[in-house]
Formats: C-alpha cells, structure tokens, sequence
C-alpha cells in the first residue's frame, strides 16, 4: 500500500508520546499494526488512507488502522474501500467517526432527546455531527475555546462554553478528557441522564462527584470505548461493518470541519515537538512524486 494521507490523532498519539499508558493497558492499547512495546519507543498510529499497489484491491483507495508511514504490507482483510463519494482527503477520519458510530450505539438516543458533548475535539465534533442528523434532537457542543463555535456552526449545532452550557439534558457525551468537563457532565443532567464517558485518561486519577444529585437524581455514568462492538449491535454488526458504515458518513461534507490543518510527511518530527490543535491534523505524503490520487 502506497499513503496518500494520514491523520494525527492528538489526544491518544499525545499521550502514548508522553509514555501515559499505564502498564495494566499495554495490551488493550496496542494500535493492530503498532510497532515497539509500551511504555516506548513504539510506531503508534490508526488513520491512514492510501492506494493499494498490489493484491485483489490494486488500484483502490482504502482506509487502514496503521500507523504514519509512506509505504506498507497487509492481509487485504485488515483494509476498507472508500466509497468513491467519500474524498481519500477525508477518509483519514473514518477511524474517530468509527468511535463516534460506537457511541451512540452505546447511548441509543431518542428523536428530540436534548444532548450536550463535553468536548470540542475530533472525536466530540464526530458524536455532535451524527447526533446533528437525529430528528427534534438539540444539541449543544460545549468547549472552553471559544473558536469552537465557528466549528460548531460549521457542524450544524450550537456551542456553548461550560459555564453557559443549558442543564436538563437526556444525554450528556463527555470527550474532554479533563476532571472538570466530567464535572460539568454530570452538573447538566436531567433527573434519570446519563453520562457517557468517552474520554481515555491514561495514567491520570480523576475524581468524580457522586454526592450532591447524584443519587436522589438516579444520574448514571457509562464508559464508551471503540475496542469493541456497542453491546446494542455486536450480535449483527462487526468491526468490518462498523467501519463500513463509518466511511459511508464521511460522504457528508461537514466532517471537513475537523481538519483545519496539513503538513507533510517529513514534517511530523517538527509537530510532534511543538505540538497540534485539537482537531485532526493530516499529514500528506506528496513527497512521493507517484501520489496523485
């Protein structure tokens, strides 16, 4: 497989640089074509879009879960075509829009169902741009930036910051990785909410207020997390699906929003050292005089 794009996703590849994995996740961390062992050096990576060289898919832009890297091998079931709607520029998104699908998979929410998303990231814009496409849902994205709100409109929903945030809310997706969003998560239930807590905190220890409302309003908090199938789909629907359906979103151009920036390949020294936005960053290979796709 020859890249054409690859994606940084900030906050796991930020904190597998830092060596934040702790030792009892070594395993469930691994990236499925991950090379080096935690805590590092390790060649960690999972948005890659590229055009198969050789094999029963030549010639076809497809998706893989591997790492940044110009050129590579793998079993052809380990790829996913792009459908051809879909621009390989884009794709690089299909594994945060993968996470996404499996979130609301996990909460199930309902026509007109009031949400927030804590978290203006790469995976809290997806889960607000699929929950955007509900009927009657209103959804408010909420982040401390307030540059979100450009991306937010750009996304189809309204943006509040923490402290403006609306309570009352059937579903709250929490994304930003912070004590203080989960927090705030909870604060905006209604009675009988739930929290579903995407974030991955690594080796960090968070507090999480369970006095207050916490029982008298019945509020529950459930963990998200794309390593397997929402419970509600894995009898009918498997990572290959799942991906599949993942893609076919990406033909939504909306999604455009979460890639704000683009460097090359050669480059990826310099980012990592000086560090990225919280959206996606792509990383282009046209180095490679053959990457004209």
């Amino acid at each position: 497989m020859r890249t054409l794009y690859s994606g940084v996703s900030r906050g796991t590849e930020s904190l597998v640089l830092r060596g934040g994995v702790p030792e009892s996740q070594y395993e469930a961390m691994r990236a499925p074509f991950q090379e080096g062992d935690f805590p590092g050096p390790v060649k960690y990576g999972y948005l890659n879009v590229g055009v198969v060289e050789e094999g029963p898919l030549e010639g076809r832009v497809v998706f893989c879960l591997y790492p940044h890297q110009t050129r590579y091998v793998v079993p052809a079931d380990a790829v996913t075509v792009v459908p051809d709607d879909v621009p390989p520029a884009r794709a690089v998104l299909a594994g945060t829009v993968e996470t996404a699908v499996n979130a609301l998979w996990d909460a199930a929410p309902l026509v007109g169902d009031r949400v927030a998303v804590i978290g203006a990231g790469m995976v809290g814009c997806a889960v607000a741009r699929l929950l955007a496409g509900i009927p009657g849902a209103e959804v408010q994205l909420v982040d401390v930036d307030p540059a979100r709100a450009e991306t937010a409109e750009r996304l189809g929903v309204r943006f509040a910051a923490p402290e403006d945030a609306e309570g009352d809310r059937d579903l709250v997706f929490h994304t930003s990785a912070t004590e203080a969003g989960l927090v705030r998560s909870l604060e905006l239930l209604a009675a009988e909410g739930e929290v579903v807590e995407m974030s991955w905190y690594g080796d960090r220890a968070v507090s999480v207020p369970l006095g207050e409302a916490f029982h008298s309003g019945r509020l529950a908090v459930r963990a998200s997390q794309v390593g397997m199938v929402a419970p509600a789909r894995r009898t009918r629907r498997g990572f290959a699906g799942r991906m599949a359906l993942a893609l076919r979103l990406l033909a939504d151009p909306a999604f455009d929003a979460l890639i704000p920036g683009e460097s090359a390949f050669a480059d990826l020294p310099r980012l990592a050292a000086e560090g990225l936005p919280p959206l996606c960053h792509r990383i282009a290979y046209r180095e490679d005089p053959a990457c004209s796709v």
